[in-house]
């Protein structure tokens, strides 16, 4: 526990939001599309697609804080994978090999055929 507390002190320190919750904890829309950086009309098509789990015991939505995380971290794996193919397409091509004043003088050629 002590680990813990000095860590959030730390990123306190260092001008970082902190907040500490139960994972089991519920979120309306608007907090939920917050804490992910998105929009809360993003955020509800996100729900409606079954992406992320939500209850909704009134008439508006709930969101668990613990499934808001999954969702985030499995964007996160998929941002990771997605990386890593285009630096492994990257080194296929040879790309890393070519200076960066031949790649612009390429891309230059390209946009002007494509233009013209």
């Amino acid at each position: 526990m002590f680990d813990v507390l000095l860590q959030v002190a730390a990123a306190m320190n260092a001008g970082l939001a902190v907040t500490v919750a139960p994972h089991h904890l519920t979120m309306s829309t608007q907090e939920a599309a917050d804490l992910l950086r998105i929009s809360r009309t993003t955020l509800v098509r996100l729900l409606e697609n079954g992406a992320i789990p939500f209850e909704k015991p009134s008439r508006h939505r709930k969101v668990r804080l613990d499934d808001l995380l999954e969702y985030r971290r499995r964007q996160r794996h998929a941002a990771d994978l997605a990386f890593a193919d285009m630096v492994a397409d990257t080194e296929r091509l040879g790309l890393y090999d070519v200076s960066p004043d031949e790649t612009r003088a390429a891309l230059k050629a390209a946009r002007s055929k494509a233009e013209g």
